[in-house]
């Protein structure tokens, strides 16, 4: 069984003189970011987008099946609902059928990869770091599809450190492809901090919506009650057994320099103090919004009120629910529904708005225009897709999921030592 970070209270949001909880202990990661939902001639990816929104979507259906099965239905957030899998012809056509470590922009800002290694011969493998997840998935050299070529594969055979356990894991999607596979142990590095024993699937089936991407696999950072197979994800069981010394880790999400911190955080990419909320455990996710201060405001005009976030690395986009992103849309002028059915609006692209903001009862931490700006709905429009869409994930009435557009205007610290997310500004 996993086992449960203790739950230690925390002041909602630290004082501006407060110090940070730890600062250059741990190791850090390069990290990349890969395809954007901007193409090259600045127009808007929307066949990309609605993939994304498909993929998001039975992420979060397996978490909350997870999450379940875990902790059961009282653990969800009210509101809270397990949708069926999204399927992208049918139900989103729409308009159209050593401790850091350097992370890699892959595909524009979609999502953010890194280098990590399994194995006792250190098999190679190209991940993407993801927040809003548990579990590590990489191909198998038993993978023999289309969609698994040209990507590094794991052989238990090479590997003295490998062992196979009972159970299946498997996220479906709507094409009716998966990814899927066996579950085992190993030994899991990255940039230096080891965890062994550590679960995760060697996948023999890969969705073809993962073909052509640089990335090999996934990595989740969210918290064991998130997890298919019931274990500590891969950070949980290195603070566990010790080779990281602090349980925090943090992300800057940029153009270039962007970077994973394990262990701690790292000042030379920050300035002033770090800004901490605590965390909603009970849901699994890195879930703030304590106490009704979550708000997303237009200028110093708060236009959604009383909402909880969860903050998640492995999306591009933020999501709320459609009458609330309704709501603040009323407040952009020019905007207009874009896809009813996805949730995407658009506004004027010589009007980009650039005042966007969320507060959690201390700082309102804007967004810039260029992150609110996907692209322009054709290259020679005059109207462009806004990064905020109104689409129910099914995780709860209130709940905003808030990917990359946000995290990339600030520097993000994720505390299981505190159970408390925290922001900063970047240098």
């Amino acid at each position: 069984m996993f086992i449960k970070s203790s739950l230690i209270t925390l002041a909602l949001v630290m004082s501006a003189s407060a110090t940070p909880l730890v600062g250059g202990l741990g190791t850090a990661v390069a990290i990349e970011k890969r395809n954007t939902l901007t193409k090259d001639d600045g127009s808007f990816d929307h066949t990309g987008a609605l993939e994304q929104v498909v993929r998001d979507s039975n992420k979060h259906r397996r978490n909350l099946l997870n999450l379940e099965r875990n902790e059961g239905v009282q653990a969800f957030n009210e509101g809270a609902h397990i949708r069926p899998v999204a399927n992208l012809t049918t139900s989103l056509t729409g308009h159209a059928a050593r401790q850091a470590e350097s992370l890699t922009d892959e595909g524009n800002d979609v999502y953010w990869a890194g280098p990590i290694s399994i194995g006792s011969n250190k098999q190679p493998f190209y991940i993407d770091f993801d927040t809003g997840s548990s579990d590590l998935w990489v191909p198998s050299v038993n993978c023999t599809s289309s969609t698994c070529n040209g990507k590094h594969k794991y052989d238990g055979k090479a590997s003295t450190t490998s062992a196979r356990k009972s159970g299946q894991f498997s996220i479906s999607y709507g094409d009716g492809s998966s990814v899927s596979g066996p579950v085992y142990t190993e030994t899991v590095t990255v940039a230096g901090v080891t965890a062994k024993g550590q679960y995760f699937s060697p996948v023999t089936q890969l969705s073809s919506s993962f073909a052509g991407e640089k990335m090999d696999g996934i990595l989740g950072m969210a918290y064991p009650a998130l997890s298919q197979f019931r274990q500590n994800p891969f950070f949980n069981s290195a603070k566990a057994q010790g080779t990281v010394k602090a349980g925090v880790f943090a992300f800057k999400l940029a153009k270039s320099g962007s970077e994973l911190y394990l262990g701690g955080t790292n000042p030379n990419l920050y300035k002033d103090s770090i800004e901490y909320h605590s965390v909603n455990t009970g849901s699994g996710f890195w879930q703030i919004g304590s106490g009704n201060t979550a708000k997303v405001l237009v200028g110093s005009k708060a236009v959604v009120s009383n909402i909880q976030t969860i903050i998640d690395s492995g999306t591009t986009l933020i999501y709320g629910p459609p009458s609330q992103v309704a709501t603040f849309y009323k407040s952009i002028p020019g905007s207009q529904v874009y896809d009813s059915k996805t949730g995407f609006y658009t506004f004027p692209c010589n009007a980009v708005p650039s005042n966007v903001a969320f507060s959690w009862g201390g700082k309102s931490w804007t967004i810039s225009a260029a992150n609110m700006n996907l692209g322009r709905v054709s290259s020679k429009s005059t109207q462009c897709v806004g990064a905020i869409l109104g689409h129910d994930l099914g995780l709860g009435k209130d709940v905003w999921l808030v990917g990359d557009s946000f995290m990339k205007n600030v520097y993000s610290v994720f505390s299981f030592d505190q159970n408390a997310v925290g922001f900063a500004s970047l240098k």
